[in-house]
């Protein structure tokens, strides 16, 4: 019997986002309302990236992106948390490798952002992670860790200027293929998590997701259901995105 997901992808494929952007926010709160400890609700908020990943590859989403530790949390967050989150990341690794559908959907993942800055073993997991997928060519993941959408820009201006690139020739085509998203096509639709204070973005693609359309939610991540997701790419189905026009 066909899921809900793969019956969404038989009947809106041209109407589905080609690249989905998650902003996994609300671990901490989920917890602290439970009265649990914090790193509970970042184990909580794993387990529901791994059931939604299925459920949007289900979808037919193709290119999928995730702000998983951007720097100014990592600023912000105890050693002892860091050190949690950084095991869940290297848990992931194993788990990933360990995933039939991976190797059966050719899921290639990428990790993006400023990973000079992780401790050396978490470096190598990943290291790990992007060299067991790297032949893989169907679906695309990219974890964002250590990320700053101002910094990826940054970064993009640092190496453009290193590699004595004319003025004449930086445009927008030649900047693309400087950021560390140069791989993906420009974000459809970004959902946010947890935001029942604003609307913001906190700096998560900030050149790929100049059209993107956006719809925030106040559930925290560790309840974001697959109803939520259902509601929330048919919502995207009946934008007119006119993408500034």
């Amino acid at each position: 019997m066909e899921n809900a997901f793969e019956l969404l992808k038989k009947t809106a494929t041209d109407k589905l986002p080609r690249h989905v952007g998650l902003i996994i926010d609300g671990n901490r709160r989920w917890a602290r309302e439970r009265n649990l400890d914090i790193n509970a609700g970042h184990l909580a908020g794993y387990e529901i990236v791994k059931k939604r990943l299925y459920d949007l590859f289900d979808a037919g989403i193709k290119y999928l992106t995730i702000y998983a530790l951007s720097l100014e949390n990592a600023r912000k967050r105890s050693k002892e948390e860091l050190d949690y989150i950084f095991e869940i990341i290297k848990i992931a690794v194993e788990t990933v490798k360990r995933e039939a559908i991976v190797r059966d959907e050719h899921i290639r993942f990428n990790v993006i952002g400023r990973l000079s800055l992780l401790p050396p073993d978490v470096r190598e997991k990943i290291n790990e992670l992007k060299e067991y997928t790297i032949n893989h060519d169907n679906k695309f993941i990219n974890l964002c860790i250590m990320y700053d959408g101002k910094a990826e820009i940054v970064d993009a201006i640092k190496n453009i200027v290193n590699d004595k690139i004319s003025i004449e020739n930086i445009d927008e085509n030649l900047i693309k293929n400087y950021l560390y998203t140069r791989d993906f096509p420009e974000l459809d639709f970004l959902i946010r998590t947890g935001m029942n204070d604003g609307a913001r973005i906190s700096g998560f693609l900030l050149w790929d997701a100049s059209y993107a359309e956006f719809k925030f939610r106040n559930d925290y991540w560790p309840d974001y259901s697959e109803e939520m997701l259902i509601e929330d790419l048919k919502d995207y189905m009946k934008r007119n995105r006119r993408k500034g026009t």
